[in-house]
This record gives structure tokens, sequence and C-alpha cells, in this order.
């Protein structure tokens, strides 16, 4: 049984499209880990994988003190993660990027483990960029990034399976709702978002005149539950929440984006916007605004009244739902699947070639 090595972390946008690719994958495929002691080792826990730890620094963006010992940093990253790769001896890599994935990329590239790797984002960030000239293959979610990047093809974004198959009626049974009135599912992606929970708890009583709420705040908080508004800090069953769901408000990370048009949910989207990121969610929200296919509330725009304001804006947009039915964007595990299938079965190929290759040359002569 030929061996992958998984990577990808930092945050949980580097780790979820790898953890729903995994039951197919362990289908076929021995399956290892490689991240570091962060939010990818908590996700993996309990999945019967191994996982290799090593440290892999992050750039620090707009402190140039913090990043003076980045390249030494690196090189450590380099050299233990070059270590996993010779002790778990994969026959290919599979990379979801960040700044985690490149000490592993390299490393492989080293070896020759072909590597394919999956850019989430409408455009690359710098890791990913680095990261594109030493695979294989560089998949996307969007059909544009393949055009920017070496190697570049277009696949679609991993989607966990699971979403698919909750029941909705079950879902709404789990959080006591009703059918009578639309359910709004609020959420501000893995770690959740101060400032959509500020904005939310402001526009509450408002809300609760249009909408039962299940509100996924990224902690325990203290919020109190009433009459029509579920408050969670964290919720494992992504599937039973966005089944009960009539309508979305998330952030628009590319995950989180892609899970909300695979299932087909009018939503409204509220883009991280700050010094510490490099517009990803921006981009992301707005070639899917142009396109029909969600709504969109700037962040600098984000108060009570704008949040009910543009909420019922997507209530009353009654065309949104036939958009997104004829919208090409689905699940694209099957076409990842696909291209790891077609490098490994060249991996097997060439390794069949060298070893008749070696054989001949060890056989005595006549």
């Amino acid at each position: 049984m030929q061996k992958i090595l998984l990577t990808g972390g930092g945050s949980a946008g580097h780790v979820v499209p790898n953890l729903a690719l995994i039951p197919s994958l362990k289908e076929k495929y021995e399956l290892c880990y490689a991240g570091t002691d962060a939010i990818e080792k908590k996700l993996l826990q309990g999945r019967g994988i191994p996982f290799y730890t090593f440290s892999a620094p992050k750039l620090v963006r707009g402190s140039l003190l913090r990043n003076l010992a980045l390249p030494f940093r690196f090189l450590r990253g380099l050299r233990q993660a070059g270590k996993i790769l010779d002790k778990a001896r994969p026959d290919l890599v599979f990379s979801k990027g960040g700044d985690v994935a490149l000490p592993v990329v390299m490393a492989a590239k080293r070896r020759k483990i072909p590597v394919i790797s999956h850019e989430s984002d409408l455009s690359a960030g710098l890791a990913n960029r680095l990261i594109a000239k030493r695979c294989a293959t560089v998949l996307t979610s969007f059909p544009d990034t393949a055009k920017h990047l070496k190697n570049g093809k277009y696949s679609g974004s991993p989607v966990r399976e699971e979403l698919f198959r909750a029941d909705r009626a079950a879902a709404r049974k789990k959080y006591g709702f009703s059918d009578s009135v639309p359910v709004l599912l609020l959420f501000g992606g893995g770690s959740g978002s101060a400032a959509l929970n500020r904005a939310a708890d402001e526009a509450l009583a408002a809300l609760l005149q249009h909408f039962q709420i299940l509100h996924i705040r990224g902690k325990n908080d203290g919020a109190r539950p009433r009459t029509g508004y579920v408050p969670v800090g964290y919720e494992q069953d992504m599937a039973s929440a966005y089944a009960c769901a009539d309508f979305v408000l998330s952030r628009a990370g590319s995950n989180t984006v892609f899970e909300i048009l695979a299932l087909k949910k009018p939503a409204l989207l509220v883009p991280l916007e700050n010094n510490s990121t490099r517009g990803d969610q921006v981009q992301n929200a707005e070639y899917f605004e142009k396109r029909g296919l969600c709504h969109v509330l700037h962040q600098k725009d984000l108060s009570a009244g704008r949040l009910q304001e543009k909420l019922l804006s997507l209530c009353r947009d009654s065309d949104l739902q036939a958009r997104l039915a004829r919208a090409p964007f689905r699940s694209g595990n099957d076409a990842i699947l696909a291209e790891i299938e077609k490098t490994l079965a060249r991996q097997r190929k060439q390794n069949t070639g060298a070893e008749k290759t070696e054989n001949l040359s060890a056989a005595p002569n006549p």
C-alpha cells in the first residue's frame, strides 16, 4: 500500500480541507501527517493517523524585528522535516500550504518525493507561491487562480462529505428550532469573531423578530440562550449546524465560503479586514458577490443597524437560491483524489522501471 504524508497547519483553514479528504484516502492509502504542535495536532487527534511534530516559523506581517531570526528557525524546521520524511518514507506529499507546509515541501523536493499542493484562496499566499515551484501539481479552489501558478490546475475545494448527509428535521430538533421561523446560522470562523459577536449581540432583539439563531461564538463567553437563540462556544457537528439553517452569516475564509456554496445556503459574508491579513477574505467575498452568489458587508461598515439591514436584504433576495442552484461550485474531492491517484500511478510506474533496470544491471553476464 502506498503512503501519503499530509501537511498544512497554523490555522484551521490549512487543516480542515485535509480532514475532508482523509476518509476517502484512508480507503486506499497509508496516511501520516506532519505539522506543528498547534491546531493541526489538535484536529488530527483520535483519527488513527500517525502525527509527526516539527517546528515551523511563521512570518509576522509588518514586524521586521520579529522576523530577524526567521531564516535560522526555518533551517531548523527544514532539518526536522527531512528527518520525518526519511522516517515515514512517503510515496507522495499532499500539502494544504501555509508556513507549516513550506519546510516539508522543500525537504520532499530534495528527496525527489512528488508533491501535490492545494491553494484555497483566490490569490495565493507567499508560502504557497514558493511551494508551487516545487510541486508536480498545484490544485486550486478557484478557476482563475490556476492560471497564475506554475503547474496550476483547477480542482475545486475539498468539502467534508458528512455535511451533505445531515438530516434537517433532526438538526432542528437538536437545537430546539421550529419550522415556522427561518433559522440563521452565525459564526466567525474556527476561532470566532469578536466583531461579529458584538454586532450580533447589539442587534439580537431586532434579529429575533425575523430569525431563530444558532450562534457559534468561538468561545464559551457566558452568552445565555433565550427563546429562538442558541449560543454555543464551539460546534463539532457542523453538518447539523448547516442542515438546520436557512441563511448563514459568517466570515469569508475560503473553506467556509465553498462549504456554503456547495450546500446552496444564502449567505451574508463579513470578510476579515485588518493589518494581520493579506486581504484574502475580501477577495474571496467580492469574487462571489460579483457573480450574485452571496451578499457582503464590509467590516468598516459593520454595526448592529447595518447588520440587520443587510440580513433582511438577504431574505428579500428571492433569486439568490436559483443562482446558487445553477452555480458550478461544488465539492472538489473527486478531482483532487483523481489527481493524487494519477501522480501515485506515475510514481509506481517509475519505481517499477527503476527496479527492472536495477535487476538487469545486477544480472550475471551469459
